[in-house]
């Protein structure tokens, strides 16, 4: 099969700028190249105020989402130029864009990501795949999360059971059992880094607890840490899915009133305990879960006292990075949605009921062509 090339490119829950990837697939997929573009600090600020219910928002959405598909084309080129390739080389762009509001369950069910693909592939001159979500939602899934079936592509072995471990804003993970005919299982285990990003924000004035050195220094608080954790989303029945709006900072505010005085270093330290906490119980959710090799991926990864926490919570596993299996920690979602896209110009389905709840397994995302 002749090598194709396609690019992945998102901007998570943590809302700091887009990943762009560029994947060959010959026909199991390699990293060729990456970019990344920061988002301007007001546009950070207007997509965090998005993810926010709130008035008059029609207008801000409208402009945000040229301004994301602006910067997304970008972003695209700049990894182009980066490489020396003309734009008629690639296949096609999976976009993810970036998602400000996820409502999973219910009559109403809906998700919503911006970053106009027309303003992409006009920008690019590339066929763009994007809104990847929608289809699975339209079949009585959750739409998410979507990378536990790329997961499954790269990362499943025979005869070795592994667990893939994503700690972006929300932290999801995926089962991969060493036999390879048995049913994987995924779901979003909770907040990942984005109580975290916000309480850092909030006290330090910083984007993030760098290597959590700040959290390093409190301790955790029993009485806040169970509070969290009674939340019934951690006991809901996969499949699940959720989102910053959910594990908002007026959500930990709840907790704090609740809690009486508490250190600012202490909640910090307390929040990255519920992070590692909670993927660690939903890890304990799998069946037969014993010795397991854990690969961790995403902007969690380099959180060092987070691995070790996780660690700790799991003594019977060996945690590591998906560097060890030749994904990036940092890639790993752009190429997901690489392949999405690939995916998707072959007809081929995107989705894993087993893990979102579909009725079935989908072609995902539409095609916006260029002139």
């Amino acid at each position: 099969m002749k090598p194709e090339l396609f690019i992945g490119a998102l901007s998570g829950t943590s809302i700091d700028g887009i990943d762009v990837a560029l994947v060959r697939f010959a026909p199991q997929p390699a990293l060729v190249a990456s970019h990344f573009v920061a988002y301007p600090e007001a546009l950070r600020r207007e997509l965090l105020a998005l993810c926010v219910p709130g008035e008059n928002e029609i207008d801000p959405l409208g402009r945000a989402d040229v301004q994301v598909g602006r910067l997304f084309a970008q972003a695209i080129n700049e990894l182009l130029a980066k490489v020396a390739l003309p734009p008629s080389e690639i296949c096609a762009i999976g976009s993810h864009g970036q998602t400000i509001r996820h409502r999973p369950g219910g009559a109403t069910a809906f998700t919503l990501q911006i970053g106009d693909p027309n303003m992409i592939t006009a920008i690019t001159g590339i066929t763009v795949v994007a809104d990847f979500r929608r289809k699975d939602m339209a079949l009585g899934g959750q739409g998410a999360p979507l990378v536990p079936a790329f997961h499954e592509a790269v990362f499943q072995k025979q005869g070795a059971d592994r667990i893939v471990v994503n700690i972006g804003g929300i932290a999801n993970v995926t089962m991969l059992p060493g036999d390879t005919a048995a049913p994987i299982a995924g779901f979003d285990t909770g907040p990942g880094n984005t109580l975290l990003d916000a309480w850092s924000r909030r006290v330090l004035h910083e984007p993030m607890d760098r290597d959590g050195a700040f959290a390093a220094r409190g301790k955790v608080n029993g009485e806040l840490l169970a509070a969290m954790q009674t939340d019934r989303y951690f006991t809901r029945t996969p499949p699940k899915s959720t989102g910053p709006e959910y594990f908002s900072m007026e959500w930990l505010q709840r907790h704090l009133s609740a809690a009486g005085p508490v250190a600012e270093v202490d909640v910090q330290a307390t929040l990255l305990a519920l992070t590692a906490q909670t993927i660690a119980d939903a890890i304990r959710r799998f069946p037969s879960i014993g010795p397991t090799d854990i690969f961790v991926c995403g902007g969690g990864a380099h959180n060092d006292t987070l691995m070790r926490s996780l660690q700790e919570c799991l003594p019977s596993c060996t945690v590591g990075r998906t560097d060890a299996l030749g994904v990036p920690v940092d890639w790993v979602e752009a190429m997901a949605f690489a392949w999405l896209a690939r995916q998707r110009m072959h007809g081929q389905p995107g989705n894993c009921p087993i893990v979102t709840g579909a009725k079935r397994l989908a072609v995902l995302g539409g095609l916006w062509l260029p002139e």
